[in-house]
Order: C-alpha cells, then structure tokens, then sequence
C-alpha cells in the first residue's frame, strides 16, 4: 500500500464479510465510478482495522487510535459544514507506543442507517468508517472507507390513481390519468390521455420523467432539474374523443427513492410532465408529482420490522435512552405474548389431612353431643303424650245415621 505525506505508518481496513458481500459501482465524476461495499438496512458492521509500520519506522507515539462509523449529509455549496445524522465511535487502543505491526478488531451491531445513500448535483448523503491515529504535536494518521447503503421500504398502504382534467378555455380540454401515484423502481407507469376537446393544431405529444433536487433552506433553497426521459407518445393531430395510451418502463432508468425534506437538508423529487405542442412550436404541459420507493425483491429475506417503522415515522435520529426505552418495551411485549400463549398447568389435587383436636376441644364435643341427645329424648316424651289412645277395631260400634223427617 503507497504511503502518504511520508506517514509512519498506513492503515488499512478490512470487512470480516468482505469477499461474499456485494458490490456497487457509484458514479463519481464523469466517466469515473468508485465501487463499494452494498450495506441492507441496519446490517451490522464489522472488521479489522491493519496498522502496518514503514520499514523505517521503528517506533510510533499516539495518544489513541479509533474507528468511527459516520452518515453525513454533505452540501456543495457549503462544503465546510458537514451535517452528521449518524456518528458511532469505538476506541481500538489506548495512548501508547507501537513498535509492530498491528491488527484491531471492531464491531458496530446495527447501526441505524436512516437514509439512502445519495449522490446528487448539490448535495450528498454518505455512509463511511474512519480509523484514526491521534497524535500529539503531529498530524493525525487517517483512512476512510465509504460503504453504500440501500433501504428496503413497506408498499404504500394507499395507493390512489391521478386523474386531472386541463386545458385552455374554448380551445383545448384533456384529461389524463395514471393508474397509480407511487411506484416501485422497477414498476410500469400505465395511463391514458382522452381529448375531450381539440380546436388547436397539434403536431405531437412528449411524456418526460423530471427529477428535481433541492438543497438549503429557504429562503436559501437551490433547485436542479434533470429531464431522465422523454419520448413522443403522439405524432399528428388528435381528434375529438380520442384515447392515448400511456406506458414508461421505470427500471430503464437511474432513479432513487424519494427522499422528502431528508434532515432539513434537502429533497428529491420526480415528476411525469405530459407537453403538448402545436404547429406554431408553442407548448402546453401539465406535471404531477409521483412517489418512488424501493421494493424488496422477491425471494430475499425480511429485515429488521422496525426499519421500515422508522424511515415512515421518524425524521430524526434517537437517542440512547430512547432506543433503551423501545427494547425494554419490545421485550415486554414478547413477555406478555408468551405468557398468554402457554397453557396454564392443571391444577393438583389437595389432600385433606385429618383434623387432630386438642383435648379441650374433644371434651366440648362430647357435652355438645350429650345436650343433642337430651333435647332429641325430651322431644320424643313430648310428642307420645300429645298423642290421643286409639281404642281397638272391637270396641268400635257403628253408630245409626240421623233420619229428618
């Protein structure tokens, strides 16, 4: 590895998956591209950082040597503020002195990757590490390593249709109509355009994709336009009650996600822009906005359910304590969860022990049961004295009826 400015020493680092993980080709400048490792969602990162000494070098000084892993939102314009939405820091070596060359491992478990890697006219997200060896009265010994990040998104829940009804008064009525209003990368944009009405001379119909970028705050606010395609979707002039159909193929295309007001910093934006021009080369358009976002192709295994929470929900990072907070309320739930899933045992059967009585207790009984047997005696004696004698069937005589006359 060729040294820099005569450093001591040259750092390296190195990814534990490295030879199975995959790359991407970035474009840089034009006609350049830089290729770098592809990074899911919040996967984790993880590697070795090699600290090689020169062959002159027998000794380095240092008052600590870290890895940081870092996203920062970079504007072209103001080039010295760099705005860091993601920043991980993990010390590899204490202050001390390096006499040989040395390998430090490192691990970031899941760092959180809010946005899609970006790479615009004025402005761009990156994700990279940064090793570092700080140094007293000397420069600091630095390599950086950019990775590219590509965020996985939920299909919209709703998804209506555009459908728009222009023109120019006494002279010009259409309307036009998509089948959808957000789109996957790789998706088809279907519609039709009806001339409702046609008194102008037109020579033939465009259909362009726009992309426009905007950077800053406003006042402050820089917008670039970039026309990604444009064809011609009508030759001639139409006639009244005429159907157009409409098709544009999205994945021919370089298109990202798109990202709305990412950080207060900037956005990306994509727009289907339908130009009408007559004989007289004048033009009438009409835009829509259209959302992109990317689909998880098929076959691919689920990440993380929370990520896809956090891109819809959140604009700003969390902090420790409230990603603390989340856990400890996850693994309740898991808890609660478990505990309504499992059968409750059956309950076993209690034996009756016998009841021993003290010997107070067993002479109370038996004065108890002694009065019970008196007042059941009494009770009998009672009831035989109430009782008339009955005298015998033999002594009975029946006795005449009374007759009236």
């Amino acid at each position: 590895m060729s040294l820099l400015w005569g450093a001591p020493c040259a750092l390296d680092i190195n990814l534990a998956d490295a030879a199975e993980r995959p790359k991407v080709n970035v474009p840089v400048e034009k006609g350049k591209s830089v290729e770098m490792f592809r990074f899911i969602g919040n996967e984790d990162v993880k590697g070795t950082v090699n600290l090689m000494l020169t062959p002159k070098t027998k000794k380095v000084d240092h008052v600590g040597i870290k890895i940081e892993f870092v996203g920062q939102i970079e504007l072209f314009y103001d080039r010295g503020n760099h705005f860091e939405f993601t920043s991980l820091v993990s010390e590899l070596a204490m202050p001390g002195s390096l006499t040989t060359s040395t390998a430090y491992q490192f691990e970031f478990t899941k760092p959180e990757k809010l946005h899609e890697s970006y790479n615009g006219v004025n402005c761009r997200c990156r994700y990279f590490l940064r090793a570092t060896v700080m140094r007293n009265f000397l420069a600091n010994i630095v390599k950086e390593m950019d990775l590219w990040v590509i965020n996985y998104q939920a299909a919209p829940e709703t998804n209506s249709c555009i459908k728009m009804e222009v023109g120019i008064e006494d002279c010009l009525h259409i309307e036009f109509e998509y089948n959808k209003s957000k789109y996957h990368l790789k998706d088809v944009v279907v519609g039709k355009v009806f001339f409702l009405l046609v008194r102008i001379k037109i020579k033939h119909m465009e259909l362009l994709l726009l992309k426009r970028e905007s950077t800053g705050q406003p006042p402050n606010v820089y917008n670039e336009t970039e026309t990604l395609t444009k064809y011609e979707i009508m030759d001639g002039a139409p006639v009244k009650g005429e159907s157009l159909p409409v098709r544009l193929f999205l994945g021919h295309f370089d298109v990202t996600p798109t990202y709305r007001n990412a950080n207060n910093k900037f956005s990306v934006k994509y727009y289907l822009n339908l130009v009408l021009v007559d004989e007289e080369d004048r033009r009438y358009f009409k835009q829509h906005e259209i959302t992109l976002w990317r689909r998880r192709p098929k076959g691919t295994k689920a990440g993380p359910k929370f990520l896809d929470q956090a891109l819809a929900e959140r604009t700003t990072p969390l902090t420790l304590t409230q990603i603390a907070a989340q856990q400890q309320q996850r693994a309740k739930e898991k808890e609660a969860k478990a505990a309504a899933t499992e059968t409750p045992p059956a309950p076993k059967p209690v034996e009756k022990k016998p009841e021993v009585n003290t010997p107070e207790e067993e002479v109370e009984q038996k004065t108890e049961q002694k009065e019970e047997e008196q007042k059941e005696e009494e009770e009998q004696q009672v009831e035989e004295e109430v009782k008339p004698e009955e005298k015998p069937e033999e002594d009975k005589k029946e006795e005449p009826e009374a007759l009236f006359t």
